[in-house]
């Protein structure tokens, strides 16, 4: 398990520098084993170092790549598979590791219907636009009706990791659309009032 400062939703790609000796050590076994670990968010505490607190539902991520980069550090990037939830931790020593099962989820899209949130992510990144922000690369054609279309959405949204972490916990696909629909508008009114008070 990998405590970070972020959350990894499915679907994403996480670049990842590893430096600490013992994360340089989980990263050669899982490399030598099925190239999966976990990523969880740190509730309390700090990444480097040890002793943080840690939130139960976390993410399945695999190695896609992996840079040496010298004096002992690599560059690697993972890809977001599954929510996981910890049934038990273990033994620190040598890194952070956890029993886990897969999250217990009902992610059949039950006639799931982005095209609202898509028009409104379309008027966040409008609204962004009008403020200065290069949002030119965001490719939003390519979102699907489906949960891993809702999980693209969510990662195109400029939340706070507990927010993000909040959508991950959310088991029903439904809820979670629910959810993410709220905070987009959250974001929007949000970006509203800053244009409305000259930006």
């Amino acid at each position: 398990m990998f405590p970070l400062g972020r959350c990894a939703l499915p679907g994403e790609t996480v670049p990842l520098r590893i430096f600490e000796p013992r994360y340089l050590e989980m990263v050669e076994r899982v490399e030598a084993g099925s190239g999966e670990f976990g990523i969880v968010l740190i509730s309390r505490g700090w990444e480097v170092g040890g002793g943080d607190d840690r939130f139960a539902v976390a993410t399945s991520v695999r190695i896609v790549r992996d840079v040496p980069l010298g004096d002992d550090q690599r560059a690697i990037v993972a890809l977001a598979l599954r929510r996981v939830s910890v049934v038990e931790w273990l033994d620190e020593a040598p890194y952070p590791r956890a029993l886990v099962s897969d999250a217990a989820s009902n992610d059949t899209p039950n006639g799931l219907d982005l095209a609202p949130h898509l028009r409104a992510v379309r008027r966040l990144y409008a609204l962004a636009s009008e403020l200065g922000a290069d949002v030119a690369a965001v490719e939003l054609t390519t979102v699907e009706d489906s949960s891993s279309g809702l999980w693209k959405l969510a990662s195109l949204v400029p939340l706070a990791e507990l927010d993000r972490q909040r959508l991950l916990e959310t088991s029903e696909v439904a809820e979670r659309s629910r959810v993410l629909g709220a905070m987009i508008d959250d974001a929007i009114q949000e970006l509203e009032l800053r244009l409305g008070q000259g930006g």
